[in-house]
């Protein structure tokens, strides 16, 4: 190959231009990012960022010096709008086209929407760096936040804001938030952080849809959320946290299948032997179950897999994801690895979980470790990581 073209500019397309080069590729390497800035970090964007301890500079994932040693043919703002597999060509929206030998599906997904909240201000997602902007901006001194999704994204939106000091609600469909990821015991101990830091939270009860007021301009202004139950919980600020849709639109014709993300088989290669994806658009099989990762070390993970396939026209390498999950939740680090069932028997292996500091294994039935678990407690979760979780072969 002497052209590759890197389709998204996030955390997997860069790690998958780091990785094509730590491989040997010394041909022309594009990376196009349909976001007008240069590549950054999502992690921070709900933390940091929002709480406004850490500026956009902070969120680099690649410097000056980065950058010049990938080589890179950086496009930000640039759209992809079709793939042409039989030319080799990436078509785009303003219509030019990038020629490639090969190509790396990395353009992510967009944050899922609320039906018929489109032109209502106040209505937020947080996805994207201008989102992080916009969602800063609206929350002033006294504001009153209603966060729609209680899952790890909606913590952290939920936990920023309280410790901004707003008045916070997470709204949650699920009788226990996080459950299908941490299984019901764990995932009942993270909820209770919102008690601890006088979050409300309403679980168990859907949304069903906005209030509203007229503005002085014509437009419609959210005044609050209303719940399946007949509840009202009012709020000049609504961030809805309710998933992704993955960016597969680009695709469509191009020969890659299609269905909840970019089917790969468990090399992260396509239909289309030339394209591979990664990160959270990436659905790869291995035997009958299929895996869409959303999650930050599996971009990584998969974008080196996906660059030694690449290089070597074929499957030669498969993915072996380490199901290391990390969230910040107020003033607690989060860490999960390995890959639990949500019915798996659960162990405190340190610590206490009533005093929100501990380690826990998650046990399968057949006596075996699944997966891991720590509240505030890094350290012992590396150490107990390294001897309690099997390392699974690639």
């Amino acid at each position: 190959m002497k052209t590759i073209a890197i389709v998204g500019a996030s955390v997997a397309g860069v790690r998958s231009a780091q990785a094509l080069r730590a491989a040997g590729f010394d041909g022309r390497l594009t990376l196009l990012g349909d976001e007008p800035h240069v590549p950054y970090d999502r992690p921070p964007l709900s933390k940091e960022f929002l709480a406004g301890s850490t500026d956009e500079a902070g969120l680099a994932l690649l410097d000056d010096e980065d950058l010049a040693g990938l080589a890179l043919d950086l496009r930000p703002g640039t759209r992809a709008a079709a793939l042409d597999t039989a030319a080799g060509r990436v078509r785009l929206v303003d219509g030019g086209e990038v020629a490639a030998d090969g190509v790396v599906v990395a353009t992510g997904g967009s944050a899922r929407r609320l039906p018929g909240t489109s032109d209502v201000e106040g209505v937020h997602a947080l996805r994207t760096l201008d989102d992080a902007r916009a969602l800063r901006a609206a929350l002033a001194p006294g504001s009153r936040v209603a966060v729609v999704g209680g899952g790890f994204i909606g913590a952290e939106v939920a936990s920023t804001c309280r410790a901004l000091g707003l008045d916070v609600t997470v709204l949650d469909g699920l009788d226990t938030p996080l459950a299908p990821v941490l299984g019901p015991t764990v995932a009942a101990t993270c909820v209770a952080l919102h008690d601890d830091a006088g979050t409300t939270l309403h679980a168990g009860v859907a949304v069903e849809g906005l209030t509203t007021a007229p503005t002085s301009g014509g437009a419609r202004r959210v005044t609050g959320v209303r719940l399946r139950d007949g509840r009202e919980v009012p709020a000049e600020v609504v961030v809805v946290g309710v998933g992704i849709t993955p960016n597969t639109g680009w695709l469509q014709g191009s020969g890659v299948k299609v269905e909840n993300g970019a089917c790969t088989d468990d090399g992260l290669v396509t239909d289309v032997p030339a394209v591979v994806a990664v990160g959270d658009v990436a659905r790869w099989c291995r035997g009958t179950s299929t895996h869409r990762h959303e999650h930050w070390t599996s971009a990584g993970e998969q974008a080196a897999v996906a660059a030694e396939n690449l290089l070597a026209g074929s499957t030669v390498r498969t993915v072996a994801p380490s199901g290391y999950v990390w969230s910040e939740q107020y003033g607690r680090l989060l860490q999960l690895a390995g890959h639990p069932d949500s019915r798996d028997a659960v162990e405190v292996l340190h610590g206490d979980p009533g005093e929100r500091r501990f380690v826990a294994r998650y046990v399968g039935t057949d006596g075996a470790t699944t997966g891991l678990f720590a509240m505030a407690e890094p350290r012992m979760f590396g150490r107990l990581r390294r001897t309690e979780l099997p390392r699974r072969a690639g």
